[in-house]
């Protein structure tokens, strides 16, 4: 049976994802006066096997249902419109020449594409990505474990997991979604019906200490659990917390510094694992600053079964204890005078981050009677009580896939579904076995896993879920589903309406953290770690601190609609006084992350200065100009830096003799395939050189000396703009930046409708991402506005 079901799911989602994907495209006729105009301007350089940039232009098709045609012609058509060609020491086009194919050109391609977006979408066949099934399945069932981890790893390449060209569905896959679906189903029921797991722990400090005198547990003294600043792996976990079944817990515990630095007090963390070598792995809680005086910290935690606590001192900038043998002794560390923190209390309580079982069981059940009793081997068994067993099913399966699909469902669409479960029903199975095959069919269902879109305008249910997705991840709540009933969520007033009340929420203040992961790419943040020898005073609190500064500096900008120049250079930023010690910012004292005033000679404001971003743009150990430059133009500018032509090698050009980064890449520059990009690149790339691997400012490049680091050569990040106007340091580049905030509301508006749609901004978007960009002009391109125009514009509101 649960074969045949799964055959019957692929066979129904290959042909759902197939759909409209081998679009014959009617052929679009290129401008009758194109070929003479290329033959008498562009021929000469891009014609024949040695043609520039590897562009041969005779052999260029104009069949434009070839994506990558179309591409071609696009770069061709951004080349001429920017005026990058012809070269200006070529034969330049006559100005009335170069209207022409401008004009010509965008209609060409304009209508080609459009023409193909009438018929299947601009958006394919898109599914929900592993974040936001998982949050759907949590709002739907009223669970919160976590379920994006057990599902395939989203395809890479693509700059968001919602885009659908990216999405893919193997059998695989399809057989993860099953296990996800039986998950969730499992603890649903079991919330639903047994009962709520209420579970608590108090633990003195001898509880959480060590019981050997040579391990890797606190030391009790004094009363309390004392953990030393040290380098070795596992020290500070806490057996007694390990969890006996998986689960949310709340930690709460009262610690205090030991021989605590003058200066500042001792951050630590908290972090969750198996706590051995064979499962090295820690997962991220939260950290902390411990001071003389004790306080009470609290922190909720996901740990599975079998995992357990682990705090410790995590300061890198801190004395640290040396223990011999892989195990700390008794009096061992304490004797080294290094830091500690003393634990005088812990308290673990079993949470739920979702709705109580009386609600849970009223979404899950309706009205029928749950009955708890003890079966043979003295298990607690369930039983559902119905008088009308089909027709409470029937009605409980039609109400779930309402919820599910996202949008009303017809008697004949629930069909399958209630057959399913009556046919269990039938042979034997209990209401609760039967009723949830019927569940699980439907959350086995392409209606469930895909977006549902038809080509043209959305319907207002599917206005709902687009808009619940981008800025809840997750399924739209009763009042977007209402308001799709009414009709009422195309106007334009709705919409903004909406948008407010929904950022307001929980989940709406997830919306920045959630669009960042993806856009800035912090999601990756722990892809790399600086090297320890270079970076010595990067720790994990530093990396996390760095996380929610820019999380909390995006939120501003966005709660106060702040224009997009305050991306580029704000006067303000958020830390706590480990992240200002590592900026080397002197006067901030408070552990928690505070809003904080930015002078000049700080060197900090805006997004490229913050270490969250120039650390997921180095590579751990040093920088690139290159690398970092097409990052940020790409990401933050609105400067689209395409790949380099296939003719150029992965090689750099010849750079013997080149000393320093700037010389190689002037190199590079003499090019002519790559001086085109270089231009656009080099500029962000040098003016950001002052910054190393790991965020800090420096003046001068390490160079190897005998074997020893030192400074070396002093670094220039002074440039010139691709439009011409110079620059000398990180803070003028940043103004002048700044100073034209149009180019980057144009962007933040493409990464919001790409992000929220599916689907990249291509060119026949381009006059409408104009119309935004004009539209909140007036509003000083505030962040706010710019995402209440993107969430009316047509482009988001058709598939």
């Amino acid at each position: 049976m649960r074969s045949a079901r799964l055959i019957t799911v692929v066979f129904t989602i290959a042909m759902l994802v197939g759909h409209g994907l081998h679009f014959e495209e009617a052929r679009a006729e290129p401008p009758e006066a194109l070929p003479a105009l290329l033959k008498s301007h562009c021929y000469e350089c891009h014609t024949g096997e040695s043609s520039e940039a590897g562009l041969d232009l005779k052999k260029l098709s104009t069949d434009l249902s070839v994506p990558k045609n179309f591409a071609t012609w696009v770069r061709v058509f951004d080349r001429v419109h920017d005026g990058e060609m012809p070269p200006q020491d070529s034969k330049p086009i006559p100005n009335k020449k170069a209207v022409f194919f401008i004009e010509s050109t965008t209609k060409w391609l304009h209508d080609a594409q459009r023409s193909e977006f009438d018929e299947v979408g601009r958006v394919r066949a898109r599914r929900l990505t592993n974040f936001q099934l998982e949050r759907t399945l949590h709002d739907l069932l009223g669970i919160d474990i976590p379920l994006a981890s057990e599902m395939p790893d989203e395809p890479t390449g693509a700059e968001f997991t919602t885009f659908s060209d990216s999405q893919s569905m193997s059998h695989f896959h399809i057989e993860q979604h099953l296990k996800v679906v039986d998950l969730a189903l499992d603890e649903a029921f079991r919330r639903a019906t047994i009962g709520t797991d209420d579970w608590q722990h108090d633990f003195s400090a001898e509880k959480i200490s060590r019981t050997q005198p040579r391990c890797r547990e606190p030391e009790y003294i004094d009363k309390q659990a004392v953990i030393w600043s040290s380098r070795l792996i596992f020290y500070g976990r806490i057996p007694a917390t390990q969890a006996d079944e998986s689960g949310w817990y709340r930690v709460r515990f009262q610690a205090s510094a030991l021989k605590k630095p003058e200066q500042h007090g001792v951050w630590c963390s908290v972090r969750t694992g198996a706590c051995v070598a064979s499962a090295p792995l820690l997962g991220w809680v939260g950290c902390f600053e411990a001071t003389e005086e004790p306080k009470e910290f609290s922190f909720d935690a996901w740990l599975p079964e079998g995992h357990m606590l682990e705090i410790r001192p995590a300061d890198r900038t801190l004395k640290d204890a040396k223990f011999a043998g892989g195990q700390a002794t008794n009096g061992e560390g304490g004797s080294q005078n290094v830091p500690g923190i003393g634990i005088d209390w812990l308290k673990m309580e079993r949470i739920h981050h979702s709705p109580e079982q009386a609600a849970m069981r009223a979404s899950l059940l309706g009205d029928i009677q749950v009955s708890l009793g003890k079966n043979n081997n003295r298990m607690l068994s369930v039983k559902l009580q119905s008088k009308q067993p089909k027709l409470d099913m029937k009605r409980l399966i039609a109400n779930f896939a309402e919820r599910a699909f996202r949008r009303p469902v017809a008697e004949g669409e629930v069909k399958h579904y209630v057959d399913l479960a009556l046919q269990s029903l039938k042979s034997g199975d209990d209401l609760m076995t039967a009723l949830r095959i019927g569940y699980r069919a439907v959350l086995c269902s392409p209606r469930f896993l895909y977006f549902y879109e038809q080509p043209g305008a959305l319907d207002d249910y599917a206005i709902a879920s687009r808009l619940s997705y981008l800025l809840w991840s997750s399924k739209p709540d009763e009042t977007l589903l209402e308001l799709a009933k009414k009709g009422e969520l195309h106007r334009s007033k709705t919409l903004d309406e909406q948008v407010e009340r929904m950022l307001k929420t929980q989940r709406g203040q997830e919306f920045v953290k959630n669009f960042s992961a993806q856009w800035l790419e912090l999601s990756q943040i722990d892809f790399t770690e600086p090297d320890g020898r270079i970076y010595g005073d990067f720790d994990i609190v530093v990396q996390d601190s760095m996380l929610e500064e820019t999380h909390r500096f995006l939120q501003t900008v966005l709660d106060e609609n702040l224009s997009v120049a305050q991306l580029i250079d704000s006067d303000f930023t958020f830390l706590n006084s480990r992240l200002a010690r590592f900026y080397k910012i002197d006067r901030v004292e408070q552990s928690q992350m505070e809003r904080v005033s930015l002078e000049p000679d700080d060197r900090r404001g805006g997004l490229m200065a913050q270490g969250s971003i120039l650390k997921v743009t180095a590579n751990g150990t040093n920088t690139s100009p290159v690398l970092r430059g097409v990052w940020v133009s790409n990401r933050i500018l609105g400067v689209p830096i395409p790949p380099p032509p296939e003719s150029v090698p992965a090689i750099e050009p010849d750079i013997r003799g080149a000393k320093t980064i700037r010389e190689q890449l002037d190199k590079h520059r003499s090019d002519e395939s790559c001086a085109s990009c270089h231009v656009k690149i080099d500029p962000p790339g040098f003016a950001l050189e002052n910054f190393d691997a790991a965020g800090r400012w420096r003046e001068k490049y390490l160079m190897l000396d005998g074997g020893r680091l030192k400074p070396g050569v002093e670094i220039d990040p002074s440039y010139r703009l691709q439009d011409g106007r110079d620059f000398d340091s990180f803070n003028d580049f940043k103004k002048l930046v700044a100073s034209r905030p149009k180019p980057l509301a144009r962007n933040l508006a493409e990464k919001l409708l790409a992000y929220g749609t599916g689907a990249p901004i291509v060119f026949s978007d381009r006059d409408e991402v104009e119309k935004i960009v004009e539209h909140v002009s007036a509003e000083q391109y505030g962040f706010r506005s710019i995402l209440k125009a993107v969430v009316s514009s047509p482009i988001f509101l058709s598939k």
